[in-house]
């Protein structure tokens, strides 16, 4: 499998696995009922729209050795910067959203993979 293909793969996945870790964590575990599931599946879509491409073909390049400890923790933290102007999140929130999602996918990922 080439590896574009690998990657739209890890895309669809990734959105597979944390969109509804999203959305449980932000209704039903943090309850902030007044965000629509749409605006919370949006701001899903969007984090890993504007984060996996980076960590698949830029930061590869620059990092090397670092690449999964280091680009796991530039993604997590950018994440939880949209979660926090897109869903207006406490940082505190976003933050603790991020870096269970970007778990999940990792972990999940990396046995679906």
């Amino acid at each position: 499998m080439i590896f574009e293909t690998q990657f739209l793969l890890a895309l669809v996945t990734t959105w597979i696995l944390e969109i509804p870790v999203l959305i449980i964590l932000v209704r039903y575990y943090f309850r902030q009922t007044t965000l629509s599931i749409t605006r919370i599946t949006a701001a899903g879509v969007l984090c890993t729209a504007l984060t996996l491409p980076y960590l698949w073909f830029v930061l590869p390049v620059y990092l090397d050795v670092y690449y999964i400890p280091v680009g796991e923790l530039f993604v997590a933290f950018t994440e939880a910067l949209i979660l926090n102007k897109v869903l207006k999140l406490d940082p505190k929130v976003a933050l603790l959203c991020s870096f269970v999602m970007n778990f999940i996918s990792f972990f999940f990922g990396s046995i679906l993979l």
